[in-house]
């Protein structure tokens, strides 16, 4: 239960009849399972383009669905189902306990509608014996709350319960498919657009969320699709509600405030149809990027090495000597303040221990860091849930004998937006993606270890460049997947058109979820072939390139350690 005493949390006019009797609260019986959870992508898009919207334009697509929902609603007048609210109408929310819903079985009477919006509200009445998902909640609450509203709630909170006809099985299928549809599906500008092609629209959407629920967007990906999609249904709202609050002629700060409202919008919905079209949630990077000045070099051009270490010993300041001989040498309290404090040239010297540092996240000058010891010793894990990890736009930053462990972080790993970065005898503890490199980018990675990456273990972007020696890249491509194409990725995944540079020697590439270099091309025309990847029709400049990828790459498999021979290398779309 997600309060102290029920009675001492209601509500105002939440139960105000008088201490009411203690009374045997039942359980609750079982709702349907989810319908929807059950079909595939293919399914799903049949479902609501060819079955239920049947080509129909975004401006009809709420009438449409209206249309859907009142026939099923007219197969039974009165059946049982559960009214699942949000617990703070009726108690105190607790952070101990908490409970995501307030559950109550109740007897559902429909009318004939003459029209349906997603708040549509129906009568409902408590169903005997009184049942819910909290133990010995007072009765009284939920009748006194029901009398209030004339014993009507949203449709949208009623969930149908087994054991009664198919009838109420059809209703309870029908509420799973209108909820979802606005939940997910639609969105409130989407009438204020002429597409003529809504249907693909829905199905680019659909094929999101079942990109999400298979894992084929790693988990923190769709953290910031989910995030963004509510952000701008909540400015969406602020911008169109924003005039009831003007009472006369909107003054010139008004009108500047309600544009400026009208642009963010604009912005947000534009990010949201980049992760809707496919190609470019495939081909094009949805990462934030640098906004930090780039300080360059001292003026006297003299380096300073920045020590970080918990405690500063004597023998430390030797280490550094050795390190960087003609440098100034400067203590720091932790990472983020070496960071912070270098300009172009610095060198970082991390001593043994665990460190955290956000500023890692905007690398823009031309540094070194360097562990004192083993990778194993210095360790650095990302702040959980934020943005980014390491992201580089600097000319030449270096990281050696360190340990990156990433927790949550929405971007890869290691993100190099432009320049050079480079890393050896580093251990990378992937969660989210692996290294992106970026086009125009160029990575070196050295005797270093990847592993734990959900996606692939490095992802090379259209135009960039990687040197690849004496790495060891293992269990990446860890999501589940449905998608066979998703399933491919493992070590390596090469985007290409233009064709990046790769060279790779003395690497082990194994124990992957997918192929160990896999190679992914744009392409209208595929054929599936008979090992089940996708192989490339098109013809032209684009094909000349990848062939001479493949040349390359097959000069080079002879040094290094793939998956079993028929895992080694693969072209997909």
């Amino acid at each position: 239960m997600a309060s102290s005493s029920p009675q001492s949390q209601q509500e105002e006019g939440g139960g105000r009849g008088g201490s009411p009797e203690e009374e045997e609260t039942h359980p609750l019986p079982l709702k349907f399972p989810s319908y929807l959870g059950a079909l595939s992508r293919r399914e799903m898009v049949e479902l609501y383009c060819d079955c239920i919207l049947q080509g129909c334009q975004a401006e009809d697509a709420r009438r449409t669905m209206g249309n859907y929902i009142l026939e099923k609603m007219k197969m039974k007048e009165k059946w049982l189902g559960i009214w699942e609210t949000n617990p703070d109408t009726f108690f105190t929310s607790s952070e101990e306990i908490p409970v995501p819903n307030v559950g109550v079985l109740v007897e559902v009477t429909c009318k004939v509608f003459e029209y349906f919006c997603p708040n549509r509200k129906v009568s409902v009445s408590i169903a005997e014996p009184f049942s819910s998902n909290i133990a010995n909640i007072p009765r009284a609450f939920i009748d006194n709350f029901l009398e209030k509203k004339d014993h009507y709630v949203p449709l949208s909170e009623i969930y149908p319960v087994q054991g009664q006809d198919s009838a109420v099985s059809d209703i309870a299928k029908a509420l799973e498919i209108v909820r979802f549809f606005y939940d997910f599906l639609w969105r409130e500008w989407d009438d204020d657009e002429n597409s003529e092609t809504y249907a693909a629209r829905i199905e680019e959407r659909i094929k999101i969320w079942c990109d999400i629920n298979n894992g084929s967007i790693p988990a923190p990906f769709a953290h910031r699709f989910r995030r963004n999609l509510e952000k701008c249904k909540s400015k969406h709202f602020e911008m169109i509600y924003y005039p009831n609050h003007i009472e006369e002629v909107p003054t010139r700060e008004e009108n500047i405030e309600y544009f400026k409202k009208y642009f963010e919008v604009r912005m947000l919905r534009g990010l949201l149809k980049i992760w809707e079209d496919l190609r470019l949630r495939v081909h094009g990077p949805l990462f934030r990027r640098i906004l930090k000045r780039r300080k360059g070099y001292r003026e006297d051009r003299k380096p300073i090495t920045y020590i970080v270490a918990k405690t500063v010993t004597v023998e430390m300041y030797v280490q550094v000597k050795d390190f960087s001989s003609n440098a100034f040498i400067e203590q720091c309290d932790n990472l983020n303040s070496a960071l912070d404090s270098c300009y172009s040239g610095d060198h970082i010297l991390i001593f043994p221990g665990e460190y955290k540092a956000a500023r890692l996240s905007m690398l823009t000058e031309d540094i070194i860091i360097k562990g004192a010891g083993r990778p194993e010793e210095i360790i650095i894990t990302s702040e959980l849930h934020h943005e980014s990890f390491v992201v580089s736009r600097a000319q030449n930053v270096k990281l050696t004998n360190i340990t990156l462990i990433q927790q949550g972080t929405l971007d890869g790993i290691v993100v190099v937006e432009s320049g050079h970065t480079a890393l050896e005898n580093c251990v990378l503890k992937c969660q989210g993606t692996g290294i992106c490199v970026f086009a125009g980018a160029s990575l070196t990675v050295i005797n270093s270890e990847i592993t734990g990456a959900e996606g692939a273990g490095i992802e090379l972007y259209p135009g960039s460049t990687a040197i690849l020696e004496g790495n060891n890249i293992h269990h990446c491509n860890n999501f589940r997947t449905c998608d066979p194409s998703g399933g491919n990725l493992g070590g390596i995944n090469i985007k290409v058109l233009p064709l990046p540079k790769l060279r790779m020697k003395n690497n082990h590439i194994h124990s992957n979820n997918g192929y160990g270099v896999t190679i992914m091309k744009p392409c209208e025309e595929f054929s599936a072939t008979t090992e089940g990847t996708v192989a490339c029709a098109a013809a032209g400049d684009g094909e000349e390139s990848l062939s001479k990828l493949m040349q390359e790459l097959s000069l080079d498999m002879s040094t290094n350690i793939l998956e079993e021979n028929a895992k080694a290398i693969t072209i997909i779309n």
